[in-house]
């Protein structure tokens, strides 16, 4: 098995998208994906690009990608988020998402930040096991919130 990893171009974002749709698949919210081909490809690589993309290939298919984009830390300054490390299940325990994370890691480095963060669903215990293997740590007393589309249009109405 041949693989490599590169960063994603504009003609990668179906397979990416494929891949996202395959995570929320996983994390029991198949029907939570929004966005599009089109908005990866116009977020991704349009006038002012929201993230950076690397994928994964093995044998001219792409089988993992992990996104990221630099967020603001008022404690450290300038940090990189993972969105999301995804590799496809049959590929799985191959070595892909160490070398996902290896390019991300070397990518963050590189910009100089002063931390890269991620979340993890807290039953996926095979990846928690992989992040803390890497040094990483999983601050599972921190929940993370999110305000959705509709909860702030309630709020907004509500002040």
């Amino acid at each position: 098995m041949k693989s490599s990893i590169r960063l994603a171009t504009k003609n990668d974002m179906k397979s990416v998208h494929d891949l996202i749709v395959e995570l929320a698949i996983f994390e029991k919210e198949p029907d939570a994906v929004e966005v599009t081909v089109g908005n990866l490809e116009e977020d991704g690589y349009g006038k002012e690009p929201k993230f950076t993309c690397f994928v994964a290939e093995n044998e001219n298919e792409i089988v993992g990608a992990a996104l990221v984009y630099k967020r603001y830390s008022t404690w450290k300054g300038e940090v990189l988020h993972l969105e999301d490390l995804i590799v496809r299940k049959s590929m799985r325990g191959s070595g892909l998402g160490t070398e996902l994370l290896n390019e991300v890691v070397k990518h963050g480095n590189a910009m100089g930040v002063k931390r890269i963060s991620w979340e993890v669903i807290d039953w996926n215990e095979p990846a928690i096991t992989f992040y803390e293997k890497k040094g990483a740590n999983v601050m599972r007393d921190w929940d993370v919130v999110h305000l959705n589309e509709n909860g702030i249009k309630n709020y907004l109405i509500n002040i």
